[in-house]
């Protein structure tokens, strides 16, 4: 379902986006019209499980590219370079003490350039939820499925 609302997300991200309907477009489009047009060669249609399986393919690259499309139509790309203040907002590279007063640093990014393992949360998880509007010096709780966790922001850069 399309929405009017904007998706911001860094301009790393668009681009991850723009190549990845490129890629659908121009490889796998072409490629699944040709299983297409090979199945059909086979004749009787009906009991014909490759031509249903490159029609299903199908009906997937399509419903992607029209995901993809919709998104990059109502991106909204930030720099987090031209970004400054003390608030935690999108783009804003935080380093947060847990209970343990370990430090752990997340950069707040959209859902499409969202992986944990290397730092990036979605603005959307429920730490980003937490930490949006949040300042240094600020503790916050997080509910995940190992219990309630504890953290008091330390750091807000824009990098």
């Amino acid at each position: 379902m399309a929405s009017a609302d904007k998706v911001p997300m860094l301009a790393e991200g668009h681009r991850k986006l723009s190549d990845d309907v490129r890629h659908l477009k121009t490889i796998e489009r072409p490629a699944v019209i040709d299983a297409i047009e090979a199945a059909r060669a086979h004749g009787d249609l009906s009991e014909n499980a490759e031509y249903h399986a490159a029609k299903e393919r199908q009906g997937q690259i399509e419903a992607n590219i029209a995901d993809i499309e919709d998104r990059l139509s109502r991106a909204m790309v930030i720099d987090p370079a031209t970004l400054s203040g003390d608030k935690v907002v999108f783009g804003a590279t935080v380093t947060l003490i847990d209970e343990d007063d370990k430090k752990v640093r997340y950069q707040l990014v959209g859902e499409v350039e969202a992986d944990a393992k290397v730092g990036r949360i979605s603005y959307n998880s429920p730490l980003g939820r937490a930490l949006i509007g949040r300042e240094v010096g600020d503790e916050v709780e997080v509910s995940t499925p190992s219990g309630d966790r504890y953290y008091e922001i330390a750091k807000v850069e824009f990098l």
